[in-house]
């Protein structure tokens, strides 16, 4: 017989993870800007029902940029793109000391002075450190320009081209962008800590920790170290983030400590 204090945990874990699309899990139902792309919550309906807004949003064209593939790299690295990479491969477990908070589309985010993002370009916040606290920091701020009108772009520089990255692209182009006014009155979940639960100088997955009105979430983001800054792997059916699942703690978690 299954069971005891172990049973009972996963039990509940289990429980505490809504199944199904993150959109539809009630408790965890937020504005358009969870994350920046909670966009896509109503795509596939607005795509089904035809409207001309749908259509106008789906035809904006992306501009090249630094993370386009065309740039000539020097050292590694798009031209002019400074970073602080001697923590190596190192995961910290505190967040670093020259951490500010910046208003980024409908969110809040952590930027870093020494590991990104080190450049901001139109739509663009981009440059992060070869690090874990690198990747961190890419998962926290790319995700976070999808709401707006130049997603497009974001897109194309920051998210791992393939067939995940046009299915992202057919959903989100099914919904309304939210800019100005409609950004300034959309409340979000906030980031509250990060976990990074795999890297290596090719790849990371960090888990990021948030709170809203409800509590504590987590979801997790995969990234890859492509044209020598990190970019956002979305999976194959185009979610750029796995389903949230509440959290009953910040246990796991380095937290940034505000």
């Amino acid at each position: 017989m299954s069971g005891g204090p172990a049973g009972m945990f996963r039990r509940r874990e289990r429980r505490a993870a809504e199944s199904g699309p993150y959109w539809k899990q009630r408790s965890w139902q937020m504005s358009a800007g969870f994350l920046g792309i909670v966009v896509v919550v109503g795509g596939f309906v607005t795509a089904l029902s035809g409207t001309d807004a749908a259509a106008d949003h789906g035809t904006a064209a992306a501009s090249a940029g630094p993370l386009s593939g065309t740039s000539a790299l020097v050292d590694g690295r798009p031209r002019g793109c400074r970073t602080d990479d001697s923590a190596g491969g190192t995961v910290p477990t505190t967040a670093p000391r020259d951490i500010s908070w910046r208003t980024l589309g409908v969110a809040r985010v952590p930027v870093s002075a020494s590991a990104g993002p080190t450049l901001i370009q139109g739509p663009l916040w981009w440059c992060f450190a070869h690090t874990p606290i690198g990747a961190v920091l890419a998962a926290s701020v790319i995700p976070s320009q999808m709401s707006g009108s130049h997603w497009r772009t974001v897109t194309e520089e920051q998210v791992v081209a393939g067939q995940g990255r046009e299915m992202w692209e057919f959903q989100r182009g099914t919904v309304q962008d939210i800019d100005g006014a409609a950004a300034a009155d959309t409340s979000v979940a906030s980031y509250v800590g990060f976990s990074v639960t795999s890297y290596t100088s090719s790849a990371a997955t960090v888990r990021l920790l948030l709170k809203s009105d409800q509590g504590y979430a987590a979801t997790t983001i995969t990234l890859r170290w492509s044209g020598g800054d990190w970019k956002v792997l979305p999976d194959g059916n185009g979610a750029l983030h796995s389903p949230v699942s509440s959290a009953q703690s910040t246990i796991g978690f380095t937290l940034w400590g505000v």
